[in-house]
């Protein structure tokens, strides 16, 4: 027993930093008084950040509002299912124009996704990407800095196990250009493969749940801090050695 304290020990000190370090992410995350002093700040900020609330929470969830509260009621009042004041022997009559009736609503349905929803989907994942970037860099110049606040209060924060290393710097010319490129497509599989493994730990029994939900947290907060990293030049094993090491943080954050 003496010889498992120390490890006991160990552990209880190894949880606390990450318990304090998970609220710490947590608390910056739920800092959302952040984005009306910056927004009041930048005026190209708040324009960009409000096209984005149009477009996204405006336009994009409207249609799916539209699609269930009204196109959708209306076709099935159109092409019912069935009558209600109809006699069983008159339904088993009508029973094959009840089954068009439902064919042809689930068509025009399916017409209203691919000539409108789908389309719309991707224009504004499109578009909201392009803008997510001048977001953060109006952000970025709105603080007055370098980086964000939360990264400041991370370096400060004596509760981290350790910063990132230092890595050398990406090398000018054609030669750093393809190396940015290649790490932009790396991250983007890395991104890819990650969300599978988040929708495929969905289907384990009893913990499935609770881990699909700590990987999204990290998903989430991975992919907020890389416009940050884009911005200040950060190379890919430099993101992931800090993500790892910080990772009750991210975990906190993408809560």
């Amino acid at each position: 027993m003496e010889d498992i304290k120390p490890l006991i020990e160990a552990l209880k000190t190894k949880l606390k930093q990450a318990l304090i370090l998970w609220a710490e992410g947590f608390r910056e995350a739920c800092c959302l008084h952040r984005v009306i002093v910056l927004c009041r700040r930048s005026k190209k900020l708040m324009i960009r950040t409000g096209q984005c609330f149009l477009l996204n929470g405006f336009i994009f969830l409207g249609s799916l509002f539209v699609l269930n509260s009204v196109v959708i009621p209306t076709l099935q009042w159109i092409l019912p299912d069935h009558y209600s004041q109809t006699s069983c022997e008159a339904m088993s009559e009508f029973h094959g124009v009840f089954k068009f009736y439902s064919f042809l609503r689930g068509f025009l349905i399916q017409l209203f996704y691919v000539f409108w929803f789908y389309p719309l989907y991707v224009f504004s994942f499109i578009l909201s990407n392009l803008w997510y970037n001048d977001i953060a860099t109006h952000g970025f110049a709105a603080m007055g800095r370098s980086g964000p606040s939360t990264v400041k209060s991370l370096k400060q924060n004596d509760t981290l196990t350790s910063d990132s290393k230092v890595h050398a710097a990406r090398p000018a010319g054609l030669g750093g250009i393809m190396i940015g490129i290649g790490e932009q497509v790396y991250s983007l599989l890395l991104l890819t493969f990650f969300f599978f493994e988040v929708y495929a730990t969905g289907f384990i029994p009893y913990i499935g749940k609770a881990l699909n939900f700590v990987l999204l947290s990290w998903m989430y907060a991975y992919y907020c801090f890389e416009y940050k990293w884009n911005f200040t030049e950060w190379g890919l094993e430099k993101r992931l050695d800090f993500f790892e090491t910080n990772w009750a943080f991210f975990a906190g954050f993408g809560n």
